[in-house]
């Protein structure tokens, strides 16, 4: 025969913590705390901006591109379903992507997906980053990309027409690649003598490269990634700390203006990125799509 034991319910539930008014006020704050770091990790912001220049050609003007960055790997929802609903919404012409697409930890497992889903978007460029040569996997991620139909461009350009007018896309590889691999200053030389005065992009991962290296070779704009936004994005900084433990990085997040006095003042624009490596977590600084619309001024 059972017998039922009645346990008094102060024994199963010690009421004196929850009685106890600091402990229930340092509990809620700990659980709004946790809520808004992972809200602040996992959530996309979609941000919008615009680059203007004399140089652009009529045709390219209203163009709209999608800048990603920084992936390593994270999912947002099963196949980044998330992430391939907001690139899509945003409709854009053509999709880059600068480096750092996955690590050594996150392995490659959760890429084909993306890598799929973007190129039926729209046309996709990729250049590497340094975690993909640091992990050992360039070779495999390479055919990836060939079986996805996303582009790598290896220290190459290619040419983009839009409304009877061309420019030129370049990228270049990481500085953890080949050693025999082309320079940047090779490759610049190659789209200048391609074409007389190109207006032209160059896709190239380490935003702390730009200023004073990449300025110099002359793109109309370069898009970058790399320095994850800081991190830490506090007030009235480029951020905490950089990915390369740097305090106070500057050049993370969006548009700048070189001022290394060489290069008359040359255009990149840095993604903030959408993972985290080393696992640190975002604050104040989300996962970005960022979308970019050309425009031709006068």
């Amino acid at each position: 025969m059972m017998r039922i034991i009645a346990i008094p319910s102060k024994e199963l539930f010690p009421l004196k913590y929850f009685r106890n008014k600091r402990f229930l006020i340092l509990f809620a704050i700990a659980a709004l705390l946790i809520g808004w770091l992972w809200w602040g990790n996992n959530t996309l912001s979609v941000e919008s901006y615009t680059f203007s220049s004399s140089r652009l050609p009529q045709g390219w003007d209203g163009a709209r591109m999608v800048h990603l960055s920084d992936l390593h790997g994270k999912e947002f929802g099963h196949g980044s379903a998330r992430l391939l609903r907001a690139v899509a919404e945003a409709e854009p012409e053509l999709i880059v992507i600068t480096g750092d697409i996955a690590d050594a930890q996150s392995g490659l497992d959760t890429l084909p997906p993306v890598l799929q889903g973007l190129a039926d978007i729209a046309p996709t460029y990729y250049v590497s980053g340094n975690h993909e040569w640091a992990a050992g996997f360039i070779g495999e991620l390479r055919q990836l990309m060939e079986a996805a139909g996303v582009t790598y461009l290896r220290n190459e350009f290619i040419p983009l027409t839009r409304g009877g007018d061309s420019i030129l896309l370049a990228g270049i590889e990481d500085p953890n690649g080949y050693a025999d691999q082309k320079t940047p200053q090779e490759v610049a030389a190659e789209v200048h003598s391609a074409a007389k005065d190109p207006f032209w992009l160059l896709l190239a991962h380490r935003n702390n490269r730009f200023c004073g290296e990449y300025c110099l070779l002359q793109a109309d704009l370069t898009l970058c990634g790399h320095g994850h936004g800081g991190i830490w994005r506090l007030p009235f900084t480029d951020g905490l700390i950089s990915t390369t433990m740097e305090w106070f990085p500057s050049y993370t997040n969006g548009f700048y203006a070189c001022d290394c006095g060489q290069c008359g003042g040359a255009q990149v624009f840095v993604h903030r990125g959408l993972g985290n490596s080393p696992r640190i977590p975002r604050l104040l600084n989300r996962p970005e799509v960022a979308v970019i619309t050309l425009q031709t001024s006068p």
